[in-house]
């Protein structure tokens, strides 16, 4: 299902708690409302749909990949660059890394270790910084 887009700061800024097996409605409710908004729109985290879970949605190339509990292990080749978000009006200038490995669970719920280069690893990065409730 297709949820509308959270925007209220107060609850953007909490948080998430980690997901369980029961979330799983509320990812794929993620992955449908990140492939509404594909035109503009590359990446996602539950909280933008209401949801305070560790769950993200992200775009890499042909494929949507979803992510529940992610945590960044390893980070390298700082950077500066601005981003805009779906719950934010603008751009805003923020520190990225161009290479970043993450742990986390696929949508069958086995853990995964994976490294990510560029782009990816830039929607990756604000994506898990909505986990933690960080706004750029």
């Amino acid at each position: 299902m297709v949820r509308p887009i959270m925007r209220d700061m107060m609850f953007l800024a909490c948080p998430s708690q980690p997901a369980t097996p029961q979330d799983m409605p509320a990812a794929q409710d993620l992955m449908d409302t990140l492939r509404a908004h594909e035109e503009h729109c590359v990446g996602m985290a539950a909280n933008m749909i209401g949801v305070h879970r560790r769950i993200i949605a992200v775009s890499a190339g042909f494929v949507n990949l979803l992510m529940i509990n992610p945590i960044i292990t390893k980070k390298s080749g700082p950077y500066e660059t601005e981003e805009g978000c779906l719950s934010l009006a603008g751009v805003r200038k923020t520190t990225r890394y161009q290479r970043i490995e993450v742990e986390y669970l696929d949508a069958a719920w086995k853990k995964q270790r994976r490294a990510f280069e560029g782009y990816t690893a830039q929607i990756i990065q604000h994506e898990v910084d909505h986990c933690d409730g960080v706004l750029i």
